[in-house]
């Protein structure tokens, strides 16, 4: 992660719980907060990467708290994921309008929440190192047109690395030039030393310097104690280690070593790949200052040469006048160049090409109108000539004289070989390359989009032949992209399908959304899908088809579940009622029950034993005790509980039903049944016994 931690706003506990847990198992460092005051306080203190915000709570609320962080400059671009209940297109629509990157509806899942944490970071990411770039770029540019000054050029190189030291966050930056022959060094210029100048050093104590000069790459060394590295010398000769890291850039000049550039800190530090690429790109640059330095005073000792090349550069002129009316009246930029690169004739158009005047132009050599990027380029032309290379369809980038930059594609050809001139003619297409640029961005932008697609995109044409095909459709089908390319579309449907499709799509005026259907997978099986699909057209010409299918599979299953439960819910619900019936029957029968029981007790107890009246009150009680106990049966089915079902619905559960309480006459003798939460019938009013529970 870059920046601080993922800040969550939300006042609901249950939901804040959620949402640590899911950032605690996806390792990404969080804070909560349960306001949206307490959010503003966090966001000053803290410097979220990321805040995950609750749209609905107390004031302020969700969008309160996006206004405030997009009208601070501070705030303007921190990444912010809003959570949202509400399925509504006007909703999410007034989210992103109040200045949310992301949203994610509740309920979540954990998977789909940190991805798309994770891919806003990521954007973050990149912004942040377009950010530097630029910054880098700046700086470049700076370096660069500093040292394009002839002005005070020691003090230019002091700025130079004084800048590089202060990017680059080290303690020391040196430029050490070297000849081409010697064992000696010289320090021109040291970023905490302005007044250091041409400081000689040996470079057979230097064997990092060696090193870097032999093979023309960087080096870096993260642990001084581990390299045998000599600080420069200093004071009187003695030696000063008081440096960590360091790294060494050479400086090269058409490929080259003329110097390095020396990068020193003090404490353990990692150079990474920002900076070394920046002092690359600053090393080239100073390579060509200090070179056009270095050999400034040898190009005034040239003049005379320079003239007499000129004589020559006239004199071969004049043995291409004849070709000048063609030359003028071509529809391309033509130039003649000699074989040092010299421009000895240009043409009307290449002058308008180039912006540059003819006066601009004559003696001047090729390489000095040619961009930044690509002066190398030039010297590569050239070297080419020599060996009787001359390229064709080239593309370089030229400085024009309004300092625009403009795209050329340039044809060499030898002309009069005996005398080592080159023709080049050439054409502006900068807005071509432009255009291509777009198309390119723009197919790779579509292709992401096709590809990151939740729902199958397949796209046929006429004939049937599958020609794109994205990963969602290879997980429909269970058929890799690559296999599914080139197969006859209707071979992935069950017999007649796919022609019945087509009708609809043409009946429907070019297409069909929301057909449901079936597809065949790898093994052949039928796979329910919502198809969307249209005819392609170039022109009015229909020249495919493209699908988009949403696969049903999960759906149907849902639905199968759901019919399921709600024949469970009405078994349970038919139980229910036989078992209310038979409490409220068994409750009925127990008051009678318990009456006549209790009046054929009293009566054994006043009627003596052996007599007719005892044996029928006897008789009575026993028939009143087996029917008590056939009341004992059904009562087992009225004590029942219930469960937790879908939503707030409930249903019986069987396992934990358990027989009623049984009734039980004063002498304990006779079990009665009475349903949960019934009182026993009271016959104390014609004197029998009460009856307990």
């Amino acid at each position: 992660m870059l920046g601080g931690p993922v800040l969550v706003v939300d006042d609901d506990t249950v939901s804040r719980h959620v949402l640590i847990q899911a950032l605690a198992q996806a390792d990404l460092p969080h804070v909560a907060v349960t306001s949206g005051l307490e959010a503003l306080e966090q966001i000053d203190k803290l410097a979220p990467s990321l805040v995950l915000l609750d749209l609905v709570m107390p004031p302020p609320d969700g969008y309160q708290i996006l206004r405030i962080l997009r009208s601070r400059p501070e705030t303007r671009d921190l990444p912010v994921v809003v959570l949202t209940g509400v399925e509504a297109d006007e909703e999410i629509a007034r989210v992103f309008e109040a200045g949310a990157d992301d949203f994610v509806r509740k309920p979540f899942k954990p998977v789909e929440l940190v991805a798309r944490i994770r891919g806003q970071l990521r954007v973050r990411g990149f912004v942040d190192a377009l950010a530097k770039r630029e910054q880098d770029s700046r700086l470049v540019l700076e370096l660069t047109q500093a040292l394009a000054s002839n002005l005070d050029f020691r003090g230019i190189l002091f700025t130079v690395v004084q800048r590089i030291a202060d990017v680059a966050k080290v303690d020391r930056v040196s430029i050490v030039l070297v000849r081409e022959e010697g064992d000696v060094g010289y320090v021109v210029a040291a970023s905490d030393d302005e007044t250091l100048r041409d400081l000689p050093i040996d470079l057979s104590r230097y064997p990092e310097i060696l090193q870097v000069l032999s093979s023309r790459e960087a080096l870096v060394v993260p642990d001084v104690a581990t390299h045998p590295l000599l600080e420069i010398v200093r004071h009187e000769g003695q030696f000063k280690s008081a440096f960590s890291s360091l790294a060494i850039l050479p400086i090269l000049y058409e490929d080259r070593p003329i110097g390095v550039l020396f990068l020193r800190a003090r404490h353990e530090f990692t150079f990474g790949d920002r900076e070394l690429a920046l002092c690359r790109t600053v090393s080239n640059a100073m390579a060509i200052a200090l070179r056009n330095a270095r050999v400034m005073q040898t190009l005034k000792d040239q003049t005379q040469q320079v003239n007499v090349a000129r004589f020559e550069a006239e004199r071969r002129l004049r043995t291409l006048q004849r070709y000048a009316d063609f030359f003028e009246s071509a529809a391309d930029g033509i130039i003649v160049i000699d074989a040092d690169g010299h421009l000895l004739f240009s043409n009307p158009r290449a002058r308008a090409i180039t912006g540059y005047s003819e006066a601009d132009l004559s003696g001047r050599r090729v390489g000095d109108i040619f961009a930044l990027e690509d002066v190398n380029i030039a010297h590569e032309l050239r070297v080419g000539f020599t060996r009787g290379h001359y390229p064709q369809n080239v593309d370089v980038r030229i400085r024009k004289k309004n300092r625009d930059v403009a795209i050329l594609s340039a044809n060499l050809n030898p002309v009069l070989r005996e005398e080592g001139v080159v023709l080049c003619t050439f054409r502006d297409v900068t807005a071509e390359r432009a255009v291509e640029h777009e198309l390119v961005k723009t197919k790779d932008f579509l292709q992401r989009i096709i590809d990151s697609s939740v729902d199958a995109i397949v796209s046929a044409d006429l004939k049937g032949r599958i020609l794109l095909a994205n990963p969602a459709a290879e997980r429909t089908y269970g058929i890799p992209v690559s296999e599914l390319l080139g197969q006859d579309v209707s071979k992935r449907y069950p017999d007649g399908v796919a022609r019945d499709i087509m009708r609809l799509i043409r009946a429907g005026g070019g297409r069909v959304e929301g057909l449901r259907t079936e597809l065949l997978d790898s093994n052949g099986d039928r796979v329910p899908v919502s198809l969307s699909a249209a005819l392609l057209y170039e022109g009015s010409t229909p020249i495919g088809s493209v699908g988009i299918f949403t696969d049903l599979r999960e759906k149907v299953r849902m639905e199968q579940r759901l019919a399921q439960a709600q024949e469970q819910i009405l078994a349970q619900e038919r139980q229910s009622i036989v078992a209310e019936l038979a409490g409220a029957a068994a409750h009925e029968l127990n008051q009678p029950l318990t009456s006549v029981m209790g009046y054929a007790e009293l009566l054994k107890r006043r009627l003596d034993r052996g007599t007719n009246a005892y044996s029928a009150a006897e008789i009575i009680f026993n028939e009143a005790e087996r029917m008590a106990e056939i009341v004992k049966k059904i009562g087992t089915i009225t004590k029942y509980e219930t469960k937790s079902y879908v939503g707030r619905a409930r249903i019986l559960d069987l396992d934990r039903s358990a027989p009623a309480a049984p009734v039980v006459d004063a002498s304990g003798d006779s079990p009665l049944p009475l349903p949960a939460g019934s009182a026993p019938a009271n016959p104390a009013s014609v004197g029998a016994p009460k009856v307990g529970t």
